[in-house]
């Protein structure tokens, strides 16, 4: 069965070159590009007008933000190799000095923060996954070893259980927080991944990347239960539903597609432009309707909803 969104509004050239990450709260959504400005639209005005612009956030751009689920603490990740730790006061996001002061040399490219904003994770680009608690002014507590190989993407499960992080050379890892340990290995994508995602119970990992397929792997296992095919080029980003019944991923090709993992089949397409979607995300829920943003090299933030009665 096929699902029906509509274009919803755009935020145009909302950054001046490549829009690479975008991370979502229940009032914000957060976007980061090549540019040194992080930009903030409101996501409970169906304008989604721009609320705050963070000037001189990285000199040299930034190419991961995340944010925790209550859109209280969020950390961005630049190109020059820093890592900054922002606060949300009324409304308004401002950099913890302190904390992001303690991590000058945490050196990680790919980032992902736990739900409650208190653990930030990081794969760096000799293959280790480390952690640092916020909360302790960004103290490191773990550092996991991989095999060397460039961490491009990491995320970290709804229940803080396990973290996941995916590699140039195609390798997926899943480690246990409790232990510091992998619990297994998974069979990787050979080629370079991009991204990783656990579903919203934990009990799924979904990785994709240059592959142009999404692995969808059982975390109590490791085994791989589906392949999602469909896109034509790498896939750049992966996110969940809120309730875990659908997957959005957005690819190098400029499509983004929505996925039910219930019959594992592609149930809707979007194509707003031919340039490379760096990020898609889902938008907070509003009612009954659910809706997805979606950012990339066309510099622009767009938003679809789904059709009434869809």
């Amino acid at each position: 069965m096929s699902k029906q969104y509509l274009t919803w509004g755009s935020a145009d050239n909302a950054h001046p070159i490549d829009i690479f990450s975008l991370a979502v709260t229940d009032k914000h959504i957060l976007s980061a590009s090549g540019a040194s400005s992080l930009k903030v639209h409101s996501t409970t005005d169906t304008d989604f007008p721009l609320v705050q612009s963070i000037d001189d956030a990285h000199k040299v751009g930034c190419h991961h933000i995340v944010t925790d689920t209550k859109g209280q603490r969020a950390a961005s990740a630049g190109f020059e190799g820093d890592i900054k730790i922002w606060s949300c006061q009324e409304g308004n996001w401002s950099a913890d000095s302190v904390i992001t002061a303690n991590l000058t040399a945490a050196d990680a490219w790919a980032i992902a923060l736990s739900q409650d904003g208190q653990y930030l994770a990081g794969a760096t680009q000799d293959g280790h996954i480390k952690v640092w608690d916020l909360n302790a002014e960004g103290t490191q507590i773990r550092d996991h070893e991989t095999k060397g190989s460039f961490g491009t993407c990491i995320d970290l499960s709804s229940d803080g259980r396990f973290i996941a992080s995916g590699h140039e050379n195609g390798a997926v890892y899943i480690f246990s927080t409790e232990t510091g340990r992998m619990p297994f290995s998974l069979s990787g994508l050979v080629k370079p991944v991009r991204a990783v995602s656990f579903s919203p119970g934990g009990k799924l990992l979904a990785a994709a990347g240059d592959s142009k397929v999404i692995v969808l792997y059982d975390t109590s296992s490791g085994e791989q239960v589906a392949n999602l095919s469909g896109h034509s080029a790498w896939i750049m980003s992966l996110a969940w539903s809120h309730t875990g019944e659908y997957l959005l991923s957005g690819s190098f090709d400029g499509k983004v597609k929505v996925w039910s993992i219930d019959t594992k089949l592609c149930v809707a397409t979007h194509s707003e432009t031919e340039k490379a979607l760096w990020s898609v995300k889902w938008l907070p829920k509003t009612g009954k309707t659910e809706g997805f943003a979606t950012a990339g090299a066309n510099r622009s933030l767009s938003f679809y909803r789904e059709a009434t009665g869809g």
